[in-house]
């Protein structure tokens, strides 16, 4: 593969809500340091503004980010903000609420829903905006999501959020939300290898309604937040090398083929991954070689 010559528009392209973003995104857990969170060592601050301003130049328009993406040195939102701002009028930044940890890095208890508009505030401030495009509501636990969500509402109908979004749920949060305003985008966690049947659930529903699937630790898998686990089994393998490419990139590829409605934010402190990662949004892959890979 030519990786060097492809821009994230060869993924095709998507809308959240009335705003179209290319499919292969960008996600900023990885930016802030050698593992998420507080794990690892921080991350070199150039090296992880020259990523989003190269992510940019390959035309990526959709940044995932979170106000809870931040080591002892490092904040994902300053990190977009210092790199992207001025925001080039097609970058739609997506952010996410509910999680929130302290000065120190631990984890704080779930956000009751009259917190949630202090977390959308800490995100409108770090990242210099008036408005927020998109704020998903990452759930704890199946429990109601009637209160949160509908607090948010209240945030959209006061101009702070555009666009209203879920993250972590089953398909009966989903009609939940949907039936107090509209969705616009489900982040659920879904790989290659360790799907279940409600997620392949959530996926179709997402479909059907024209909402936006967009699926975190497309790489990683069983790896999660500690990353990449094990990529490279001998059906991955073998596409791989079918294609040029790595067994990451065709995770990716198999990613966007779950349907036009699916989108990918693969996340990267480094600017060859990054590359490689936006390069996977041209790979095609036909029925033979999806049917090997399950």
């Amino acid at each position: 593969m030519t990786s060097e010559t492809i821009d994230a528009a060869a993924s095709g392209s998507w809308r959240l809500g009335d705003l179209t973003v290319n499919r292969l995104g960008f996600g900023t857990m990885r930016l802030t340091g050698s593992g998420t969170f507080h794990r690892g060592t921080p991350s070199d601050r150039d090296r992880s503004l020259g990523v989003l301003r190269r992510a940019r130049e390959l035309g990526v328009n959709h940044i995932d980010t979170a106000a809870f993406y931040f080591s002892s040195l490092r904040s994902a939102n300053e990190l977009v903000n210092s790199a992207l701002a001025p925001y080039p009028d097609d970058l739609v930044i997506v952010t996410k609420v509910g999680p929130g940890r302290d000065p120190s890095g631990e984890w704080l208890p779930a956000a009751r829903p009259e917190q949630l508009r202090g977390q959308v505030e800490e995100n409108l401030r770090q990242l210099g905006r008036d408005h927020l495009d998109v704020v998903n509501y990452r759930t704890h636990g199946r429990h109601s999501v009637a209160e949160h969500f509908g607090a948010l509402a209240e945030l959209r109908e006061a101009g702070l959020v555009r666009h209203l979004g879920l993250s972590d749920v089953d398909p009966e949060q989903l009609a939940e939300a949907r039936a107090i305003a509209p969705v616009v985008c489900v982040q659920n966690r879904y790989a290659l290898g360790t799907r279940t049947t409600e997620d392949d659930d959530v996926l179709r529903i997402c479909g059907e309604l024209g909402i936006a699937f967009v699926p975190f630790f497309a790489i990683a898998g069983e790896g999660g937040a500690r990353g990449v686990a094990d990529t490279a089994d001998s059906g991955v393998r073998a596409v791989a090398r079918a294609h040029g490419a790595t067994p990451a990139q065709i995770r990716l590829a198999w990613t966007l083929h779950r349907g036009p409605h699916v989108l990918a934010i693969p996340g990267t402190g480094d600017p060859d991954h990054l590359v490689e990662n936006v390069a996977a949004g041209a790979i095609r892959l036909p029925d033979d070689e999806l049917a090997r890979l399950v």
